[in-house]
């Protein structure tokens, strides 16, 4: 089994989906948009310095699945996926997911977003198998909170990890797309390492490696 890893946000979306769920919620007046928009925009900055505290965050934006009816979640969800998500996918990336599927590789997705915002993108997108961040349950209802280790930075690793194992897979012949500097730990372990419309950061350690740098935008 030959891996084709991709992360999403700003990879396979021209944009964030975590923040721009942030946006949706504000836009549409489900939450504070002034306080909360604030918020949001403060932890997406410190996410593309690297000083993101992924457990603060998390709390911060699954707070409202915990207080939310999953009927109306899904609702929500239906609009933001319409609205917000599509538009931002990029037909580039579409098509070297479907590149990789001709080749008879398994594809993935690795994000650090949580798995309720991600986990409809996935399968709209097609993939065979996705890791995000976990989001507490109990009783048929989200928590608030999240649960288990966050897919993020060398969380992916971990997470990855631990499914390679389950399924008697390794990372021989492997490639990781992504644009960011925060999936370094991941991108030095596969045997591909892409970066993807990378940022500034990335972009010098990709070039100073040698590894690929592509563009899936028009």
């Amino acid at each position: 089994m030959k891996l084709a890893i991709f992360d999403l946000d700003n990879t396979l979306l021209a944009g964030d989906s975590d923040h721009a769920w942030g946006e949706f919620l504000c836009d549409r007046g489900h939450v504070d948009p002034v306080e909360y928009r604030a918020r949001n925009d403060q932890f997406y900055a410190d996410y593309v310095a690297g000083q993101l505290d992924v457990l603060a965050y998390q709390n911060f934006c699954q707070e409202i699945l915990g207080r939310t009816d999953m009927a109306t979640l899904q609702e929500w969800h239906t609009d933001f996926m319409q609205n917000y998500v599509e538009p931002m996918i990029l037909p580039r990336g579409e098509a070297l997911i479907a590149q990789h599927r001709k080749a008879g590789d398994y594809i993935m997705m690795i994000t650090a977003t949580n798995s309720f915002i991600t986990g409809p993108i996935a399968r709209r997108l097609g993939m065979d198998h996705l890791i995000a961040t976990e989001c507490g349950m109990k009783d048929g209802r989200y928590t608030g909170q999240l649960t288990g280790v966050p897919s993020f930075q060398a969380g992916k690793i971990t997470r990855l990890n631990s499914w390679l194992s389950d399924n008697q897979a390794n990372l021989l012949d492997s490639h990781f797309y992504s644009d960011s500097h925060n999936d370094l730990p991941l991108l030095e372990k596969v045997t591909r390492a892409v970066a993807v419309d990378p940022d500034d950061r990335l972009q010098a350690i990709a070039q100073e490696r040698g590894w690929e740098v592509i563009s899936l935008r028009d």
